[in-house]
């Protein structure tokens, strides 16, 4: 069985980034919910306005 060959290079020292900051997921979630209406996709919109919602901190 071969081995892998030894992992070489540089890693970056800078802090990460977070994905999302916390106003940028609550702009997502008014934005999702500006699209919400009737419509298949609309409440495809709701739906998911609502699961990001519920997994947001309260500010």
């Amino acid at each position: 069985m071969d081995s892998f060959p030894p992992v070489t290079g540089d890693y970056p020292t800078d802090p990460r980034v977070p994905l999302l900051t916390l106003a940028e997921a609550q702009d997502a979630v008014r934005l999702l919910l500006h699209l919400a209406d009737d419509s298949v996709e609309g409440q495809e919109a709701r739906d998911l306005a609502a699961d990001i919602g519920a997994r947001l901190p309260s500010a």
